[in-house]
Order: C-alpha cells, then structure tokens, then sequence
C-alpha cells in the first residue's frame, strides 16, 4: 500500500474458518455472542470484511456475522465451475452453527441478498427479518438458448476467464472509486486490500476464482426463484439505491401475484447519493434503516 491514509475501523473483525459441506470457509464476526445475531451477505466479487464501514455505523450491540462465500475472499477456491445452489446450502449450514434453532435476521446485496430470499423462501421457519440490497433476480432465460449456453460454458471451462492484474493497491482502489464515487479513498484503500491480494511479483491480483466468470451451465429459471419468494413469510426490507438501474426490476416485482406478498413496497427504501454498493457508499443511512427495521414492532 502507497496511500498514507488508513481506515480505522471502530469494532474490531474476528477472522475465523469453518468447514462448510466440504469447503474451508472464511467468516469475518463482530461483537459478542450474547447479542442478538445479523448474518451479512456479500454480493459477487465482494467479501465479508467489506461491511465494516456498515458494522461501525451500528449504533446497537449485535453480534454481525459476515461469510466469504465459497471461492471469494478467503474462503477456499474449488477451480471449477459454481453452481447457485451451494450457497443456500452453504448458508443453512453456517446458520445451523451459530444458531441452530432461533429465526435469524438476514441482511444480504445483490447475489447474498438473492440468496438471503431463496433461503427465507425454502426455509422460512429459520429467518426471522430479512434486509434484501437490490437482489431481486435474473430476468427469465429462453430454453432454446441451452445448447449455446451449455457449449460456452464448456468452451470457457477449457479456457479459463481471468481478471483483471493491478500494480498497486491504489490502482485498485482508483478503479473502485470510479465506479462507486461516494465512497472515501480511506474506505477505497481498505476495500481493495480485502478484494486482492499481492503475489510474489508485486502485483495486485483479485481475491476470486476465475471459475465465477464461467457462465452458469444450468440457465436461470425464473419461474423457480419466484416459487421461493411467494414462499417467504419473514418481513422484509427492500433496498434500493438512488442511482441504480434496480429500481426497474423492482417495479417489475411490485407487479407479480408470485412475488408481491415478499416484495412489499410499502416496506422499501431509497438510499440517498448511494448507486449499487450501498453498504460502501452510504453505510451510515443503511445502517439507520437496517436497525429501525429491525428494531420495530412489526405487529
């Protein structure tokens, strides 16, 4: 690191490690065990560690628990293909570790927060709230696309994608704030020091297998995710960001008989000066609604 400003983080992360169906999982927690549990759900290409600014913004005592999903972050790298699926599996099997029988609140973004909403669908005697940060799903698939799709992903498999090398940390974090202008160059720096990592030659290189560029080879099946939805029972927060293109898929599943009873819009909120990354570019107001949301009388 070039920059001389660091962010300092005012509760301390605890780093630990779980074996989860197979994987060595790294989880990243905050506060105490005797506080009420907030799982934290990170999005594609992000980790856990990222919620920091979000946790310190916190202004009640919880005990945060934040995954690297399976091949992000310092969670294990399989080097093939993912599959959708495991994260649910993956989620149930952390859930059932730190609280095996209560109803947890769940906050995830984009992918986690997909996830986060398939889990409470498929589960929803163990999800008590959930904070649901623009993961509202793929647009349907076309099954005659299949034999494209299935050949690319195999192509691809044989070729594998690869990110993006960096010269420093700061190059990263430029690229960061680029595409998220709201946020810091302190929490831009910390950021990419949790994304990447150095190598022995120097460079900067991504904290992601390059498996998760690969296409899925199963296309999305719309029809199923919203089966899941009409499922869930547990209150939901939906959050948007001002400056998103989300607000549209939103609209669209305000619309939907299947999905109305989860995707309340009386239960929404748009972030102000916030674009995707909500929780890097406004922790503060995401933290003030993800605690009066979870602190009120739902009745």
């Amino acid at each position: 690191m070039t920059s001389s400003k660091n962010y300092s983080t005012q509760i301390k992360p605890k780093s630990v490690w779980h074996e989860i169906r197979g994987v060595r999982y790294h989880v990243t927690e905050w506060g105490d065990r005797q506080y009420p549990l907030l799982f934290l759900l990170h999005g594609w290409g992000d980790c856990g560690a990222s919620f920091q600014f979000f946790v310190d913004r916190l202004e009640k005592n919880w005990f945060v628990v934040a995954p690297d999903w399976r091949g992000f972050g310092l969670s294990y790298f399989r080097c093939e293909s993912y599959w959708f699926p495991d994260y649910i599996a993956d989620l149930h099997t952390l859930l059932n570790i730190y609280e095996p029988s209560a109803p947890v609140n769940l906050l995830g973004h984009s992918m986690g927060a997909n996830v986060a909403t398939l889990y409470a669908g498929i589960f929803p005697d163990r999800v008590c709230r959930v904070i649901n940060v623009e993961g509202f799903g793929l647009g349907d698939s076309d099954p005659t696309n299949a034999p494209d799709n299935y050949r690319r992903w195999i192509e691809l498999s044989n070729n594998m994608p690869a990110y993006k090398v960096y010269k420093t940390y700061d190059e990263l974090a430029d690229r960061i704030i680029k595409r998220n202008p709201a946020i810091s160059y302190d929490r831009a720096i910390f950021v990419a020091q949790n994304w990447a990592t150095q190598v022995q030659d120097g460079s900067i290189v991504l904290r992601a297998d390059p498996a998760h560029k690969l296409p899925n080879a199963v296309q999305y099946r719309r029809a199923e995710a919203e089966a899941c939805w009409a499922a869930v029972t547990a209150p939901m927060l939906i959050v948007l960001g001002e400056t998103t293109n989300f607000k549209e898929a939103f609209k669209a599943l305000i619309g939907s008989n299947e999905s109305r009873n989860a995707f309340d819009e009386s239960r929404s909120v748009v972030i102000s000066g916030a674009g995707h990354m909500v929780h890097l570019e406004q922790p503060t107001k995401l933290a003030t609604a993800t605690e009066k949301f979870l602190t009120q009388n739902q009745g």
